[in-house]
């Protein structure tokens, strides 16, 4: 796109977009980060309470308070008996509780679709609650390790007192996580749940993507096209702001070639430059990022997608569920209708003087529209339930959509009643499954 020319009225300034939000998304989809972070912070924790320790057995000494002493050397003791049982049963009881974890996603990925089941990689509490688990045991350990078994109190060396309090704080901590990390498991063990959560990730991203209402600016000349290094795979999200700030200091706008969401190959031009100084490679080294699957961060249209697959496979004679069918074209409706009075099109990022210097491809109305419907239209054969809902949901989406969106939505409404009519040779069947119902067949 060409530079905005002087005296021309700059549009308003965009909320730019974090440094650090491709970092911060890869890392969610790890199941390593926060467990080590947990154990980062449990080794700070405990070094801090043992430098406690030591200085309150210092002060008890230095005022020959050993009688004081005394009793806090037999509460530790005490304690201590408490922790060798936590730190015995606490790998035991991780092993018990992550299983469960397993049994999940194993239920999900055959019943519902393998893409959700980055819905559990990337859960909080499935995280946390680990992390605090393998914290307290850890910090168990180094608690008994810093036992010395000296009685006398003249000669006690460490008395690991606030220690023993902290370690009996985590244990009480992994307790109420195993309840909420149970309940947020068996919550997302159901279909509609995680239907709900692929729905709100989905309708965030989309209200997330700001995009101009303003006409089209014309691109300039392509100066150079940048090519892929690396191995082939989805392309998952690019770097924006590095992106844009590359674009400004050599003057010139980028264009990303594929979609997020399309698996590219080494070779392949990903970049196009459009005037401007020369942009080398180097310059755009690690801004596109690809992975082996795709993710919610820029991929407007992978909620759609795992709302699409639930339905087929609800769909299929092996799971022969129409239910479930419905309720994903309940969320895929919720979607197109917050997005049937959005601009769609190429998101164009701006720099902070509101030039533009990125445009990335999204996809459009009509793209969102197909990627819903057609591969349910074309098993609604002998799912009458399934069929009433979808002509409910573009009846729906009709009577929201303006004018140049409505096209698409007849073209579906049509060969949704040409498959009805193709399939179901009695008329008064056919009459029924084509008559609108939003809950199917009540």
């Amino acid at each position: 796109m060409s530079t905005q020319e002087p005296g021309v009225r700059r549009p308003p300034r965009r909320r730019r977009p974090p440094a650090l939000s491709p970092l911060r998304e890869h890392l969610r989809d790890t199941f390593w980060f926060a467990p080590a972070a947990g154990l980062v912070g449990v080794l700070l924790l405990w070094w801090a309470a043992a430098e406690l320790d030591a200085a309150i057995v210092a002060a008890f000494q230095e005022r020959r308070e050993y009688e004081a002493l005394g009793e806090l050397v037999g509460l530790a003791d005490d304690a201590k008996t408490i922790i060798t049982t936590v730190s015995s049963a606490m790998m035991t009881f991780i092993g018990v509780v992550f299983s469960i974890s397993l049994v999940a996603v194993q239920m999900a990925s055959g019943q519902l679709s393998p893409r959700v089941v980055r819905i559990f990689v990337r859960s909080r509490i499935t995280k946390l609650t680990l992390a605090v688990f393998l914290a307290t045991f850890v910090l168990s350990l180094l608690v008994l390790a810093a036992y010395d078994g000296e009685p006398d109190p003249r000669k006690v060396t460490a008395v690991p007192l606030v220690q023993s309090v902290l370690t009996m704080a985590m244990v009480a901590l992994s307790l109420v996580l195993f309840i909420a990390y149970v309940n947020s498991t068996l919550r997302l063990m159901r279909v509609s749940h995680v239907m709900d959560r692929i729905s709100r990730e989905s309708l965030a991203l989309l209200k997330a993507q700001e995009r101009d209402r303003e006409e089209e600016v014309v691109l300039g000349p392509e100066t150079a096209r940048l090519t892929y290094e690396g191995r082939a795979g989805a392309l998952r999200d690019v770097y924006i702001a590095r992106l844009v700030r590359v674009a400004r200091r050599r003057g010139a706008v980028l264009r990303l070639i594929p979609r997020i969401g399309d698996f590219v190959l080494p070779g392949t031009p990903v970049i196009a430059v459009h005037g401007g100084a020369e942009v080398t490679r180097k310059a755009v080294r690690r801004t596109v990022s690809v992975g082996v699957e795709r993710t919610f961060h820029q991929d407007l249209g992978f909620g759609l997608r795992q709302l699409a697959d639930i339905a087929l496979r609800a769909l299929s004679p092996a799971v022969n569920d129409p239910t479930t069918a419905v309720q994903a074209l309940d969320r895929i409706v919720q979607f197109l209708a917050v997005a049937v009075n959005l601009p769609l099109g190429a998101l164009r990022h701006r720099d902070g003087q509101g030039r533009v210097r990125l445009v990335q491809d999204v996809p459009s109305w009509t793209d969102l529209v197909d990627l819903g419907l057609t591969e349910i239209r074309g098993v609604v054969a002998g799912n009458p339930q399934v069929s009433r809902r979808m002509m409910a949901g573009i009846d729906d989406l009709l009577s929201l959509a303006p004018p140049g969106r409505r096209e698409v939505l007849e073209r579906h409404r049509a060969l949704l009643v040409e498959v009805v009519e193709r399939t179901v040779p009695d008329a008064a069947d056919r009459e029924f499954a084509l008559t609108a119902d939003r809950q199917g067949i009540g």
